[in-house]
């Protein structure tokens, strides 16, 4: 689907169709509690949908070089300037594919103990 063309949640639903099927991966719960819009991997958050941003779990070092690359900002989730160091967000404008950003996320949390 094309990123110009499509909502972010239609950009995240073409994610949670893609990775649902991984072992491991559970979906959203309907819900406003933080992380009710993400998927989870063995009961953790490694991608969610957050003000209309992608928001994955990396590597510290990951995620520097994606902020200093331009490709995203650390989620910063109460909007206070604590950001939290291995999270990202992806605005919906960026030309970065989000689904390899998610794939690479869940490889990273469900490796984790």
């Amino acid at each position: 689907m094309d990123n110009s063309t499509s909502t972010p949640e239609e950009r995240f639903a073409l994610i949670v169709g893609e990775l649902l099927n991984e072992p491991g991966v559970t979906p959203p719960t309907p819900g406003r509690a933080f992380g009710s819009s993400g998927l989870k991997v063995h009961q953790k958050i490694f991608a969610m949908l957050a003000q209309e941003k992608l928001v994955v779990k990396l590597p510290k070092t990951r995620i520097d070089e994606l902020v200093a690359s331009g490709a995203g900002e650390r989620y910063d989730p109460r909007h206070n300037g604590r950001v939290m160091k291995e999270w990202i967000t992806i605005d919906p404008g960026s030309s970065v594919d989000w689904l390899p950003l998610a794939q690479e996320a869940l490889e990273f949390v469900g490796r984790k103990p």
